[in-house]
């Protein structure tokens, strides 16, 4: 994945949109480090590319949360054990 600057979007934009083409994602960046990743859409597919990022994303939080309740041991609670922690929590916002 070829990494490019964000100036380059101003200074150079028919140099940008020609890497595009040719290398199908970049990722800009802002004094050295991402900040975004480009990749070319067209009418028809622009749908179905917005929707592939975000289930890319809502996986990418999942697994975090996933691993959050492995390292706090919440994994391993019983659904006897997360209905009382519901009901508790509830108590709390009457």
């Amino acid at each position: 994945m070829k990494f490019i600057p964000s100036r380059d979007l101003r200074v150079r934009p028919g140099k940008v949109w020609k890497d595009l083409a040719k290398e199908k994602q970049l990722v800009i960046t802002s004094h050295g480090q991402p900040v975004a990743v480009m990749v070319p859409v067209t009418g028809e597919d622009l749908e179905d590319k917005v929707r592939a990022i975000r289930e890319a994303e809502f996986m990418r939080t999942l697994r975090e949360i996933q691993q959050e309740s492995v390292r706090n041991g919440t994994d391993k609670l019983t659904m006897a054990e997360i209905d009382a922690e519901i009901a508790e929590a509830k108590k709390g916002l009457r």
